[in-house]
């Protein structure tokens, strides 16, 4: 059931569009993670949805009520909305418990044992109830700014790069506490976020912005797998794009002859393959000239970069949809391959692909996305 409806939604600053006819629906209970680069217009969206910005056109619905139909909005502090911004922004002169506990009225009944219950719910002990936020870690001020966010029951929880500000390893633990908290709480969850990897793993629904429009909706998966375009595959993590003939189910590529979705597309085109698609073997002693005009094809690991779990391994193609050697020695393929048992630079490795390749969209002259 459709809970949060943005349509046709713009938003100008002076001469600069923000915001261009976005339509975005959220299902109850869900998670939706919005994505893109910087200026791409993702906190100016979740801000009209707070209600702290007002949008020039469109209108935006949250459970069957009104917020915004042009300039005519309903005011934040009506909205039953949270919001978790960046930093926190915990009141530094208040205590845990005094910040959980602010937008609860103090007449009501059982406050006390509400704001000990909102603790319990996002993990902190309760002898933390009296430091202040400077006596707190970035992961705990970030539970306590949950909590006050939780504190008021909303109906709708907006989560602005809430874990941009922690180092890498409580940036991952957090997301997922905080995963586990709003699943808990049955919250419906709008997650802003630049970092790619936890956009996949926190979202139920993916969104994708740029330059104020609304690339590509869909599933974590779907996105990953199935990119609009060259620009969205790369921003969504490590991509192989290729230059290809398209034919009936295949691609002829610089990999030779691989599987593809073609469709009812056929000629020039760009393909995508994940680096899990992709395979190096060893292949001592093999020959290097001419080939099969199918995948695998062979190659010459030319340079290794290590970076951890992960290298980045240039490879001088041979045979198969290879191009001449002079072409080919002065343009290597980057392949993205796990770290352990990685070929040593001089060796000869077996390229192969797993799985069908990607068709990329093609754009039309007005440089519009065609499928």
């Amino acid at each position: 059931m459709t809970f949060l409806s943005v349509e046709r939604v713009s938003k100008r600053y002076g001469p600069v569009t923000a915001l261009k006819d976005i339509d975005l629906s959220v299902e109850v209970g869900s998670r939706t993670a919005v994505v893109g680069p910087s200026a791409s217009g993702k906190t100016t969206l979740l801000r009209i949805l707070a209600g702290f910005e007002v949008p020039d056109e469109g209108r935006v619905m949250l459970d069957g009520q009104m917020l915004a139909e042009s300039r005519d909005i309903v005011p934040a502090h009506r909205r039953s909305i949270g919001f978790v911004a960046q930093e926190g922004a915990l009141f530094p002169h208040l205590n845990v418990a005094e910040n959980i506990g602010f937008g609860l009225d103090r007449r009501e009944p059982k406050r006390d044992q509400r704001i000990r219950d909102l603790m319990e719910l996002v993990e902190l002990n309760a002898t933390m109830a009296r430091r202040r936020p400077h006596e707190l870690s970035g992961g705990q001020q970030q539970r306590v700014a949950l909590a006050r966010a939780l504190a008021r029951r909303p109906r709708l929880m907006l989560l602005d790069e809430p874990f941009s500000a922690l180092d890498t390893a409580l940036r991952e633990s957090m997301r997922r506490a905080v995963g586990r908290i709003l699943r808990a709480a049955g919250m419906t969850t709008i997650l802003v976020t630049h970092d790619q990897a936890e956009a996949l793993s926190f979202a139920d629904q993916l969104a994708v912005l740029r330059g104020g429009r609304l690339v590509q909706v869909g599933s974590p998966r779907d996105l990953y797998s199935k990119p609009v375009d060259r620009d969205t595959a790369t921003f969504l993590g490590d991509a192989l794009i290729l230059s290809a003939e398209l034919e009936d189910g295949w691609a002829r590529c610089r990999l030779g002859r691989v599987a593809a979705a073609t469709g009812a597309r056929r000629g020039a085109a760009e393909i995508m393959l994940r680096p899990e698609q992709v395979s190096l073997e060893p292949a001592p002693g093999v020959a290097l000239q001419g080939g099969s005009d199918a995948s695998p094809c062979f190659g010459l690991v030319t340079q290794v970069e290590f970076a951890g779990a992960a290298c980045t391994i240039a490879v001088v193609l041979r045979g198969a949809g290879a191009a001449d050697e002079s072409t080919a020695a002065s343009d290597p393929l980057l392949i993205r391959s796990p770290s352990f048992n990685s070929p040593s630079v001089g060796s000869h490795v077996r390229i192969a692909v797993r799985g069908e390749a990607h068709v990329l969209a093609s754009a039309d002259p007005q440089g519009r996305q065609a499928p």
